[in-house]
């Protein structure tokens, strides 16, 4: 059992304090992720756990033994670090890289032996880099980069792994499989693993528990229930909704952040919607200073958790739930108000399809209405009673809803028109077309 001990450590550099009162215990086999905006201190802490910047308060044990009564090269025994954008400047080959991590365990002047190696062979195994080896560590791409240097980390055979943002600069694909490594390496070889993450999702994937710093100082601490849009608001000042990744039942941070600087219109656009389909729209009008009204929604639908994040008026109904008579007449006294309505493309099923006869109703009653379009040869595919909503749509077009292929021209066209409608007296949208027409001029 490895155990690693922070108790209420205060850091300074000289005068200044950067980290107080940060206590942290973890244990074999548990990855920690930390998290905080720059400057919170979370580099200082994994330098201070990596026996370089001595706390002037409390202790850091491992093992129940304090490391800064221990020598550096014991410490590096027993813990390996990755930091930030660890580069090699020198064309050294890949297991020449790796094998720098069994330093700590040669004494002064000797050089590897076929133990040595065996073991640098074994990690760059391990983190299937082992066909690299004889490649120059400044040809390969910056995910083979970062396995070596985890490899190298490896070679230490350390107890504690720690590391600063191990996935700056890579791209998905090598991310996930970064972090994929990182885990495995606390279920097989029972690592302690202790990283510095900027990304909220990848941490509340990958990791078992968190530590949330703001200013030196630790907001919260605990498993991913802490993930919470409260604490994420305190410590980095933005706005966002937590879902649960369907998948892997980790926490899910959409980041949404409110533009409170837009241009106030006094114009209301009603959103017909579901499923998820109108949650950017909702957020993209609100920040372009519209008034935003949807429905009906049922509750615990993506979009009715979007709406209410935004507070954004809408008309709802039980979880699962038919529309009901209630709910529809509701709905259509919001789009009695609206200056123009906009109708998604989502999933139509015989317990939501009065939303298409609301759409319908907006558009009898002369409120510029349009349909988002983007997947029309996907309507049959959506339509999950047996023709009737393709049916119903093909008679919204017919009586005169403007199609619009996507969010970009639907957002462009209602800020063109905008600027010409009379709030409250209902208009005649032009084709698109000459929409566009005028927006290329004013471009010009």
């Amino acid at each position: 059992m490895v155990e690693l001990k922070v108790n209420n450590i205060d850091c300074y550099y000289e005068s200044i304090k950067i980290i107080e009162n940060i206590s942290l215990h973890t244990q074999t086999g548990q990855f920690v992720g930390i998290l905080g905006p720059n400057g919170s201190g979370k580099t200082t802490l994994l330098k201070s756990i990596s026996h370089t910047l001595k706390p002037k308060v409390g202790t850091i044990l491992l093992q129940d033994q304090d490391i800064y009564d221990m020598k550096a090269i014991d410490v590096a025994k027993q813990m390996a670090v990755v930091s930030q954008g660890t580069t090699v400047a020198f064309s050294f080959t890949a297991i020449d890289v790796v094998l720098m991590g069994r330093s700590p365990h040669l004494s002064r002047f000797a050089i590897e032996g076929e133990k040595d190696v065996a073991i640098a062979k074994n990690a760059m195994a391990y983190t299937g880099t082992l066909h690299l080896q004889d490649r120059l560590i400044t040809e390969l791409s910056g995910g083979e980069r970062q396995r070596i240097i985890i490899s190298r980390a490896l070679a230490q055979e350390p107890q504690v792994l720690l590391l600063d943002e191990p996935t700056t600069f890579l791209d998905v694909a090598n991310q996930l499989e970064i972090m994929d490594l990182l885990k495995r390496l606390c279920e097989d070889k029972k690592l302690v693993v202790v990283g510095v993450f900027h990304d909220f999702n990848l941490a509340a994937r990958y990791c078992d528990s968190l530590i949330l710093l703001k200013n030196g100082k630790i907001v919260a601490t605990g498993n991913t229930d802490i993930l919470t849009s409260e604490n994420i608001k305190t410590i980095f000042n933005i706005d966002t909704i937590i879902k649960q990744n369907s998948i892997t039942k980790t926490p899910y941070i959409i980041p949404l952040s409110i533009n409170h600087e837009a241009p106030k219109r006094s114009l209301t656009i009603h959103i017909i919607c579901g499923a998820g389909s109108g949650s950017s729209l909702m957020k993209q009008l609100i920040d372009d200073g519209y008034n935003v009204t949807a429905g009906v929604l049922n509750l615990l639908d993506t979009d009715q958790e979007t709406a209410n994040f935004l507070k954004i008026p809408i008309t709802i109904e039980a979880p699962m739930s038919p529309i009901s008579e209630t709910a529809h007449n509701n709905n259509l006294q919001l789009i009695k108000k609206a200056d123009f309505v906009i109708v998604t493309s989502f999933p139509y099923g015989y317990g939501n399809i009065k939303n298409l006869d609301a759409a319908l109703y907006a558009v009898e009653q002369g409120i510029p209405t349009f349909m988002l379009d983007e997947y029309t040869c996907l309507i049959g595919l959506r339509d999950y009673t047996k023709g009737q909503a393709q049916e119903k749509i093909q008679l919204l077009k017919n009586k005169g809803i403007t199609s619009v292929k996507d969010e970009t021209t639907l957002l462009a066209t209602l800020n063109c028109l905008a600027k010409k409608h009379v709030p409250n007296k209902t208009i005649s949208p032009p084709p698109i077309t000459t929409v566009i027409a005028e927006l290329k001029e004013i471009s010009h």
